[in-house]
């Protein structure tokens, strides 16, 4: 259903009352970014629907409150697939949500991130103007992409009315292989495999074994397996280990303590942090449990090339993501106020000053 009138009505509305508005889709990612202030709500789950999909030039074009659920289905009848494998974090979780958090699972380092996939988008900025950027197809995106922009700005930019996203093939084959091996050896060989013409979709490292998940042409996973060894998982193991670690059911991830994420370069060694460290991404992403002292953590990110954030729990009235360097702020808030002058769109969400 194309809500586009009824929500563009909404946030005149606001604007003309200068009333904040939380936005929200399914709720299954409100843990993420700062805690939300008390504002009014827009609730984007009632625009659905499929606007336009045409398999042969591998695009799809849908409106933002569509379930992941039946995005992934529909591309599945096709034998295609969203290339950065997103995670869910609850059933009733959107594409618009998804792309708002720029959230990517397990394939991200080798299929490319959700800023990567999008192609197109049209918001509501926050004085309640429909706004077009993008095409169908890469060749049509010209100049300064703000849809992707749009990607990981937590709605601080615009309400995602329709998105056109990259899809891929499903590769006809894949399985996963399990290796014992410690932290060192286990970052080692990820940026090795990195380095070579291996079909990987897929590594991590839970702190005693190092999974790979080989995706692709038969003979070209039949090579790497014979190659890289290990034990091969059932495929219906496979397939609940990359589900469990991709939406964080891993038994790393429960409990309440505070989940920190690092991205560093992948070549990053082992952390001189107590506790377990979970590595994926070839080494790139990092997950951290416990209160941690955030100016620490995060100055042990920058030392190695990346940034550390408060992924879930912890103090989330306070900053949560890694303290923008005064020159990338001043952009950003010179582009909140090109994009939301009143700062009427999810205030606050993503840093105090936004």
């Amino acid at each position: 259903m194309d809500q586009s009138q009824t929500l563009q009505a909404a946030v005149q509305e606001a604007h003309a009352r200068s009333r904040p508005l939380t936005i929200r889709g399914g709720g299954t990612k409100t843990f993420y970014g700062r805690q939300a202030l008390e504002c009014d709500l827009l609730d984007l789950s009632g625009h659905q629907g499929i606007v336009d999909y045409a398999p042969n030039e591998l695009f799809i074009t849908l409106r933002a409150g569509t379930p992941l659920q039946v995005l992934e289905a529909q591309l599945a009848e096709a034998g295609q697939m969203l290339p950065f494998e997103p995670p869910y974090f609850g059933p009733a979780a959107t594409i618009g949500g998804t792309l708002a958090c720029g959230l990517s699972g397990p394939r991200r380092p080798y299929a490319g991130s959700a800023r990567d996939a999008v192609l197109g988008m049209r918001i509501l900025n926050g004085q309640g103007e429909i706004l077009r950027f993008g095409g169908q197809v890469m060749k049509n995106v010209a100049g300064y992409d703000v849809s992707r922009l749009m990607v990981g700005a937590l709605g601080t930019l615009g309400v995602l009315l329709d998105v056109t996203l990259k899809v891929l093939p499903r590769p006809s084959h894949s399985l996963t292989l399990r290796q014992s091996a410690a932290p060192a050896a286990a970052i080692q060989r990820m940026n090795l495999w990195a380095g070579q013409p291996l079909p990987l979709s897929a590594t991590a490292y839970d702190g005693e074994h190092l999974y790979v998940r080989l995706s692709g042409i038969g003979s070209a996973v039949q090579a790497a397996q014979a190659r890289l060894g290990g034990e091969r998982l059932a495929d219906a193991e496979a397939t609940s280990f990359w589900d469990d670690w991709r939406e964080q059911r891993h038994v790393f991830f429960q409990g309440d303590a505070p989940l920190w994420r690092l991205a560093v370069a992948p070549a990053t060694p082992p952390l001189p942090l107590p506790g377990q460290t979970l590595i994926e991404w070839g080494g790139g992403q990092r997950w951290l449990r416990g209160f941690r002292d955030a100016t620490a953590v995060q100055r042990l990110a920058a030392q190695h090339g990346g940034h550390g954030t408060l992924f879930r729990g912890g103090e989330r009235g306070g900053e949560v993501f890694h303290p923008l360097a005064p020159p990338l702020l001043a952009i950003q808030q010179r582009l909140k106020a090109a994009f939301d002058p009143h700062t009427l769109l999810n205030p606050g969400r993503m840093f105090a000053a936004l």
